[in-house]
């Protein structure tokens, strides 16, 4: 498994190890596999412009996913998930928090989107807020980030 991170931005230190660790036991605890993904670090401009080209709204957004192959493919590579860490910085900010958790979190969500998830519906977005809920509490109890 190849996790890939492409770090575009500085408004947020980026700590590979603790990434490649958590994208390794999100894939577990989804009992998903593949074989490459790629998480983009991008700055706000970046996003903005990604939202603006896929979704026709230039406004800030914490994340987004472009998913390649599905589970059946016998090579997958998974996709991509472009991350904005200064919206992270934003909401921490404002509401509390730690950035990197925050920005793991979209990381998070992200991923899910590459498994097939989706949160346009207010059932599909409870769904995909308990995963992300289960996921952070999995980091935690393994140790790699600390409990809030």
């Amino acid at each position: 498994m190849k996790i890939h991170l492409v770090n575009q931005q500085k408004d947020l230190k980026l700590d590979r190890i603790l990434w490649r660790k958590a994208i390794k036991e999100v894939a577990a605890l989804q009992n998903e596999t593949f074989e490459e993904v790629t998480l983009h670090f991008v700055t706000q401009d970046a996003i903005c412009q990604l939202h603006d080209d896929y979704f026709n709204d230039p406004s800030p957004t914490d994340c987004i996913s472009f998913p390649i192959d599905g589970p059946d493919e016998p090579h997958r590579i998974l996709g991509d998930v472009f991350i904005c860490p200064k919206t992270a910085i934003d909401y921490t900010h404002k509401n509390g928090g730690d950035p990197e958790r925050e920005a793991l979190l979209y990381g998070i969500h992200g991923m899910l989107h590459l498994f097939g998830y989706d949160d346009m519906t207010p059932e599909e977005r409870q769904k995909m807020r308990r995963y992300e809920k289960k996921h952070l509490k999995n980091l935690e109890a393994k140790g790699i980030i600390q409990a809030l």
